[in-house]
């Protein structure tokens, strides 16, 4: 078959509209095809409804562990975004190529499967191993399973790159996160009556604020750490609901907050926090009024920081790799803890820029694209050549 540039690929690849909320079985099942086309093998790693997959590949030889190049399927929705161009059809315009996930991340997808005939041509000492999973974009949900076979096998692989929009800077690091849902039960009644009643909202309100003062002092000079920005651990409500009417005690109230943890920070210390304090100041009062009353918190996610060593084996080879050893962290959170906590070293380094990821008209550079092709080309000579 006639080989495929990446940008070819990713016109293919932002043509399946693989939103979180939606399967990515067709782009799987593309990938796995044009894989064979190859002679690569491919394995699908399902979840339980078998409507999503991960899938992983090995370029090279199978008997020691190698390097995985690793990313996301899905992206993020476009729904209610002011988009100029189709979000699903590959637009050129100026030197950007533009299209939902272009940066985040089917742009790297696109170079690491345009490299595939590249490295079926060199005589590999190390493998590369493909690794694309799916709902990253919700909590990287769906990389676990996958991950968690790959820790059974006999040769775990040595490094990982995990090819999120950096603008091709070599990142050691990001911070963790837990999300969390706060169910607050209260007892209606007319509002005009309301000190007989248990006003939920009212209740998930101070349930708010100890969340801000949490946050208040996590960001202190002494928990700073200045390779972050902001250089700490963060917390923030992002949805609220409840009540029924103005004239009704409302019953109940729901919110979600979220910690972005500085690595070596335990989130559920402040999950902690939070119930220690409705458990103590809350439930009392609202007992005292009504017994069946009740403040549940809920895990919905998490993921754990990523702080690679600069002087470990990762990081010279992200810096052979990338041409920088001017090594940086990112806001943003990736599958790359997961890695790390697996067992496998990781470091972040991909084409584009985050400051496009989720917004209309997401775009990658032909430049960035480029220099992604260059970048595994440099990844293939050192495989080649390594004792």
């Amino acid at each position: 078959m006639n080989d495929m540039t990446s940008r070819d690929l990713l016109e293919r690849l932002i043509g399946f509209a693989t939103v979180s909320r939606d399967s990515n079985l067709e782009l799987i099942e593309f990938i796995r095809d044009y894989l064979a086309q190859h002679d690569v093998e491919s394995e699908l790693f399902y979840n339980a409804e078998r409507t999503k997959a991960n899938l992983f590949a090995t370029i090279g030889p199978r008997d020691r562990g190698g390097i995985v190049l690793s990313g996301h399927t899905d992206v993020v929705p476009v729904d209610g975004q002011p988009w100029t161009v189709d979000a699903f059809r590959l637009t050129e315009k100026d030197g950007r190529l533009y299209g939902r996930g272009a940066a985040d991340m089917k742009g790297f997808l696109a170079s690491v499967l345009a490299a595939v005939p590249m490295l079926l041509k060199r005589e590999l000492r190390l493998p590369v191993h493909l690794a694309f999973s799916y709902d990253e974009e919700v909590g990287c949900l769906g990389v676990r399973p996958m991950l968690a076979q790959l820790a059974q096998r006999a040769h775990k692989p040595v490094l990982c790159l995990i090819g999120e929009p950096t603008s091709l800077k070599p990142v050691l690091g990001h911070k963790g996160k837990l999300a969390m849902r706060c169910q607050v039960k209260g007892a209606p009644c007319h509002s005009a009556y309301a000190p007989y009643g248990v006003n939920a909202i009212q209740y998930a309100a101070r349930l708010i604020n100890r969340l801000e003062e949490i946050g208040e002092k996590l960001a202190q000079p002494e928990h700073h750490d200045a390779r972050f920005d902001p250089p700490y651990s963060t917390v923030q409500t992002g949805t609220i609901k409840g009540g029924r009417a103005l004239n009704i005690v409302p019953a109940e109230c729901e919110f979600d907050f979220e910690v972005r943890a500085l690595p070596g920070f335990d989130a559920s210390t402040v999950a902690d926090d939070l119930e220690t304090y409705a458990q103590a100041e809350l439930l009392p009062k609202m007992r005292a009024v009504k017994s069946d009353t009740d403040i549940t918190l809920e895990a919905l996610s998490a993921y754990p920081g990523l702080a690679t060593p600069p002087d470990s084996e990762a990081a010279r080879l992200l810096a052979l790799l990338s041409g920088s050893s001017d090594f940086g962290t990112v806001a943003f959170g990736t599958e790359g803890g997961l890695f790390d906590h697996a067992g496998i070293p990781t470091v972040v380094c991909g084409p584009g820029s985050m400051d496009q990821g989720h917004k209309p008209d997401e775009f990658v550079t032909v430049e960035q694209l480029r220099d992604c092709d260059a970048m595994l080309i440099r990844l293939a000579d050192h495989l080649s050549t390594i004792a």
